[in-house]
């Protein structure tokens, strides 16, 4: 029974060989490390739950040194950035339909005179109401701002109009989503969520999977460029993904009863872009991986970022410079705008074109890494 006893120089052997092992495998090392301070990161400094520097647009039907304050206060909030002034309603509209503004900001006619008169004119705030949860502390931060935005204008012989509440109302119209209803915004962003999941990691074992099994010689000797490979290897699965989508869909109209107003077509086009370009995400990660657990531990790697800087749980807006730029990169930052601006506002293909090129332009980088990527040999 010696030889079951433990020992020192047994443990000590088996210690050295897995300390090797572990230095060989520099890929998985590199992801147990760089998975953590990711996460750190990002949860330490991207997630914001009290949104800041919202994008804003003010449309001044009535410009004039009341309403130049007014601007100004907005201004100076640390909950509102104004990116453009108009006298345009369709500008300010448009902008809200396509997500460059958060809130439109509008300045009636004869703002000046009916304040002067003491009529309390009103002040209209349009807000994108997609994501329910980004503009709330905004607008609360807007009652205070009112009653203090005029303070030093309405001084000598208006300052009788100065009394302690606000000279003028402010009106919140919330905007495609009135009743604020979560479900309107969480389930079309699964739809995006779920096929970053099933996509990646469907292409991700790709190759992978050939290696282990023993088949990727037999894949390496048919007369076949890589391009060609990547392509047929990847299509099966866009028919995949397209009933996914499918699926969601249904379940969100009619379990969910999310509003579909805009074009399906161009949903199904916009989600077949989305889809291809996940797919080539994962085919790049199978090039690089050298077994499936490898490929998952990856494909964790890039579901992470996505699911936390994309605005699907967390407002978009209310992150760092660093982290919307980084969020900007991923596929399915653009395809959460698409697929709220279809269904609840009803965009249609000039709307949504901004946010298909860049996921066309991280297509075609994703299929070339792939292609660079893809190894003639089996070492």
């Amino acid at each position: 029974m010696t030889g079951y006893r433990f020992t020192i120089h047994r443990f000590m052997a088996v210690l050295r060989k897995e300390m090797v092992q572990m230095r060989r495998d520099r890929m998985t090392l590199g992801l147990l490390i760089g998975i953590p301070v990711m996460q750190l990161f990002i949860f330490g400094y991207a997630i914001n739950m009290v949104p800041r520097h919202l994008a804003t647009v003010v449309n001044v039907a009535d410009p004039g040194p009341l309403a130049n304050s007014m601007i100004a206060a907005i201004n100076n909030s640390s909950y509102f950035d104004i990116i453009k002034a108009t006298n345009s309603p369709a500008v300010t509209r448009t902008m809200l339909a396509q997500g460059k503004a958060s809130f439109a900001i509008t300045i009636p006619p004869n703002f000046s005179r009916d304040i002067v008169r003491g009529a309390r004119p009103d002040l209209v705030i349009e807000a994108d109401a997609t994501d329910p949860a980004a503009g709330s502390y905004a607008l609360a931060a807007m009652n205070g701002l009112a009653t203090t935005a005029l303070r030093d204008d309405l001084v000598g012989p208006l300052a009788a109009l100065a009394p302690k509440s606000a000279p003028f109302n402010v009106v919140v119209h919330n905007l495609y989503n009135p009743e604020n209803i979560t479900q309107y915004n969480i389930v079309p962003g699964l739809l995006g969520v779920i096929l970053t999941l099933t996509m990646v990691l469907a292409t991700a074992i790709a190759l992978t999977r050939e290696r282990e099994r023993g088949t990727y010689e037999n894949l390496l000797a048919m007369p076949t460029r890589p391009v060609e490979i990547m392509v047929g290897k990847i299509t099966p699965n866009i028919f995949v993904g397209a009933f996914q989508a499918t699926l969601i869909l249904v379940l969100a109209r009619y379990v969910f009863d999310v509003p579909f107003i805009g074009s399906l077509a161009l949903l199904g086009i916009t989600s077949t872009v989305f889809i291809t370009a996940l797919l080539g995400v994962g085919y790049t990660i199978s090039t690089v991986a050298r077994n499936q657990m490898q490929a998952m531990q990856m494909t964790f790697f890039f579901l992470l970022p996505s699911i936390m800087l994309s605005g699907f749980i967390f407002p978009f807006r209310g992150m760092p410079g660093w982290a919307q730029a980084i969020g900007e990169v991923l596929p399915i930052t653009h395809f959460l705008r698409i697929v709220r601006g279809i269904l609840l506002k009803g965009n249609g293909a000039l709307e949504v074109w901004p946010e298909v090129w860049p996921m066309i332009l991280f297509l075609f980088a994703a299929g070339t890494v792939a292609v660079l990527r893809f190894r003639r040999t089996l070492d």
